[in-house]
């Protein structure tokens, strides 16, 4: 019996998204949430701040569909764009902020702490073949994530087009490995070669790199119910030419709730109060207050 849904191949993953998109859109499937968006500098950071108004509706939402409600067994054929690799498939974020952000979902059950393995990777390194964009991790509800069913994402860039291409690169010129010397917060860097996603063992090679930098920071392999997990949150970022780790202590700052996206420089807010906050606060002093282990 052949596969219910069709195989996604990079030189056509960014049409077939861009379709599916205005399908979702169309018959009220891809539920959009309106921000607006202003800039704040800090530590030669550009940050990007969206305040998200219709944040409590999508909460008060997914309180309605109870605790067990997993959205990815099945996902919603109206967001499902097809299979990315033998055992993932493409979804769009149903309550999405960003335009065009893509779900990189596992078709079978794991937990979102299981360390991610090659197959996980493969299926990334398929959709950056694709897209130009920021592929992340959220290792965790401390580290921001908000389903407990394995899931990469990957947003195109840039994440907005009045804004840098995205905010973290003004501060990583320069550096080829190690400490970022302006994130002042507990993190593993590694540059990339640009080819590398092209070529046949990328995906185990950034296996191995993640691999080293978990143990680096840390953050060891432990078992639960069968499965490889990690012994602590963490998020995790890559764009073609690099990747970022960073462990995380705790979800939120004050109220202020950061995911992996956070760490690129662009951070999210509900409330005019939150807004001021941020500005208030700083945002790398937000970013350094939840993150470590």
């Amino acid at each position: 019996m052949g596969d219910r849904y069709a195989k996604l191949e990079p030189a056509t993953l960014w049409d077939r998204l861009r379709e599916r998109t205005r399908s979702a859109l169309a018959c009220g499937a891809l539920l959009s949430i309106e921000t607006q968006q202003c800039f704040m500098e800090d530590g030669g950071m550009r940050f990007l701040v969206r305040s998200v108004s219709s944040l409590r509706r999508k909460a008060r939402r997914e309180d309605d569909r109870g605790a067990d409600f997993n959205p990815f067994l099945p996902p919603e054929p109206e967001l499902t764009l097809g299979a990315i690799g033998g055992n993932h498939l493409g979804v769009l974020n149903k309550f999405n902020v960003l335009e065009h952000h893509l779900l990189i979902v596992t078709r079978q059950f794991k937990h979102q702490e299981t360390l991610l393995d090659r197959d996980d990777f493969l299926a990334l390194q398929l959709a950056l073949q694709g897209i130009d964009g920021l592929g992340f991790y959220n290792g965790g509800a401390a580290a921001g994530a908000s389903q407990n069913h394995k899931h990469l994402q990957l947003v195109p860039l840039p994440l907005t087009p009045d804004g840098p291409d995205l905010p973290l690169e003004a501060v990583l010129a320069g550096v080829e490995e190690g400490p970022v010397p302006a994130l002042p917060f507990a993190h593993a860097f590694r540059r990339l070669p640009t080819d590398l996603w092209q070529r046949p063992e990328a995906a185990g090679y950034i296996h191995l790199i993640y691999r080293e930098m978990l143990e680096q920071l840390g953050i060891a392999e432990v078992e639960r119910a069968g499965e490889p997990r990690q012994s602590a949150p963490y998020n995790l970022l890559l764009r073609r030419g690099w990747m970022l780790l960073v462990p995380r202590r705790q979800e939120h700052f004050e109220g202020i709730s950061v995911n992996a996206l956070g760490f690129a420089g662009s951070l999210f807010v509900r409330t005019p109060q939150e807004l001021e906050r941020v500005a208030r606060t700083g945002p790398l002093r937000i970013l350094a207050g939840v993150a470590g282990i």
